[in-house]
Formats: structure tokens, sequence, C-alpha cells
């Protein structure tokens, strides 16, 4: 499917020239030459290729209004280091005006099909993503959680081209407010394009918060009344469900700050508290409170229910999954 570009960009018109050849062209033309500089405003290309990327990893403090020229830099240097990217970077970065371009269009890339093209889901997610200041506020925390948080995130851009936990997220923030706005039937159809592209299932009716990491995300499963507080991080192979064939608010609360080890099942309207932490592989069926650790099927509170062992950092910036776990039993292995 043909990549989306902002309209001011301009692409050759030759008939049996393809889309990624001009992409090619393109960045051949406004990137490589000498005039590069005298083309653009950004900061020119490093010149030293041996320490492009690790200077780009070290840099983690990047404010939101600097956040996409960011990305900018990086893709340039990448492009520098591995010339035969320069399509994909041009076609999926350097050709977009803003973030939320690059990102209306690379996930409409990823979910498009030969019935539903890519431009027309382009169109759908710029749409929202420009009129809704507050999605794209929470996708700047959900890139700077990634990067911050998961140590296989080498920078930004990255994660805005490979992370399908972060993509999938997004895409879930389109299809919420188009459940709210009652576009419903177009809000399960992306659902179920998330659910078949990335292995991400979350019900288009859920609430999820910002700065939120999807961490491999493969298997997640989210209920249609589940709320998903702010700066929560999740593993892969997670289900927030219900218990059986119970309507109305049937589904998982998470608070902010919690931790969610891979595996876990939380099931049933409960409530897991501020900055808890629930290990991998549990079940938990009942609530949890704040800033405890619960392990195991069913899930048990560390250190018992009467005095149980307090957390004095937030476990979703510290993906710390194992403290206090021998706590818990005398047989660890």
């Amino acid at each position: 499917m043909a990549t989306c570009v902002d309209s001011s960009t301009t692409l050759s018109q030759k008939p049996n020239r393809l889309q990624s050849d001009d992409h090619s062209f393109n960045y051949m033309k406004f990137y490589l030459l000498p005039t590069f500089s005298d083309r653009v405003t950004f900061v020119p290309i490093c010149k030293n290729r041996e320490k492009a990327l690790p200077m780009i990893m070290e840099q983690d403090n990047v404010e939101a209004e600097d956040l996409w020229m960011k990305m900018h830099e990086e893709a340039k240097l990448v492009v520098e280091q591995e010339q035969i990217l320069s399509s994909y970077y041009y076609s999926s970065v350097l050709s977009h005006k803003s973030m939320e371009s690059a990102l209306a269009n690379q996930i409409s890339i990823k979910l498009c099909s030969f019935s539903l093209p890519s431009c027309t889901l382009f169109d759908l997610f710029l749409e929202i993503l420009i009129e809704n200041q507050d999605i794209m506020d929470a996708v700047k925390d959900d890139i700077r959680a990634v990067k911050e948080r998961d140590p296989a995130c080498i920078s930004y851009v990255h994660c805005l081209l490979n992370f399908k936990g972060f993509l999938a997220c997004q895409a879930h923030r389109v299809a919420h407010k188009l459940w709210l706005q009652g576009r419903k039937v177009l809000a399960l159809l992306i659902q179920n394009k998330v659910s078949e592209v990335f292995s991400v299932d979350i019900h288009p009716g859920a609430k999820i918060g910002h700065g939120i990491l999807l961490d491999h995300a493969t298997g997640l499963v989210v209920g249609e009344t589940a709320v998903i507080g702010n700066n929560v991080s999740i593993l892969h192979n997670v289900t927030l469900g219900g218990t059986g064939k119970l309507c109305g608010d049937r589904h998982p609360k998470i608070g902010d700050g919690v931790l969610i080890g891979a595996g876990t099942c939380i099931l049933g309207n409960i409530r897991i508290g501020d900055r808890a932490k629930i290990g991998a592989g549990s079940v938990v069926l009942k609530e949890v409170p704040p800033r405890t650790t619960v392990v195991g099927n069913p899930a048990k509170v560390v250190g018992g229910k009467d005095n149980p062992i307090k957390l004095d950092k937030m476990p979703s910036f510290t993906m710390d999954h194992t403290s206090h776990i021998s706590d818990w039993s005398d047989y660890v292995i």
C-alpha cells in the first residue's frame, strides 16, 4: 500500500515510476546533496557516524515541543548509517511535517487492506489526532515512557516505527474517540484490525490513561469496561477480563503507577490500587491494596493481608519484577 505524506510534498508524476522510487529520489535530492543545510532548518547531520546513535540514545530528557524535531534528527542519523533505509525513513518520518501525520501514516499502513486503503485510514486517523490535543499529549507521554522504561528501545523514532505495543495503544486511542462519538462499528473494525495485526485486543470502550508502556504486548486483552490509569506498565499475555456473562461494569480498574507482569489474569470489576505490583503469572480475583505486591494463583499479598510489605518506589517506573518475591514463599528457586 502507498504511503501517505503531507500534501505539500512533491512526488514525481511519471506513470512508470513506483511511489517507493519517488521516496528514494526525493530523499537523495533533499537530504543527501551538499545543499541540504540550505534547504531545511533542522540541526545538520552528525558527521561522526560511529558516535551518532549512542549520542542520541544518551539524550533522554526531551521536552514535548522538541520531541518531533528530536525524532527527525534520529531518523537522519539512522539513514546516514544505513542508507538502504533512506526510502523507508523518508516516507515514514522525514516527509512528514508533524508527529500527527507520521503516526497516522504508520498506523494506517499497518492496518490497511485491499478493501480498506491506507489513505482512507490515514485521513481518519489524522483528523482525530489533529482535533484532539489530549490524545497527542498522551501519545507523547507514551513514547517517552517506552524510551525511559524499556531498555530495548534505542530511540524515539525506533519506538514510533517498530514498537507494536505503542502503535496498538495509539490506534486504540483513536478507536476510543470514535466509540465515544457513537461511531461504534468503525471503532470495532479498528479493534479487530489491531487484534489481527498486532495481537493486541483492546475493546474501544476501555479507558486508558497516559504514560503507558505495553512491553512486547503480544496476547494483551483488555475488556470493554476496563480502566487503566496513568503511568502503567503492562507486559505481554495479560488479560483484564470479566468473569462470566454479566453485562455492565464488569472489568478491572487499574490505578496509577501499576506494574502488571507477563501472563497475568485480572478478572472482574475489582480495583488494583495505585503503585501496586502484580507478579508474572498471577491470577487476581480480589482487590489489591495500593503499594503492595501480589503473586500466585490465586494471587496473595506479599507479607500477608494484615501486614503487607509496602513498596516505596513506583513499580511501573522501576520495572522490578522480583523484589519481595522470596518473602512470599520459603521455597523460591
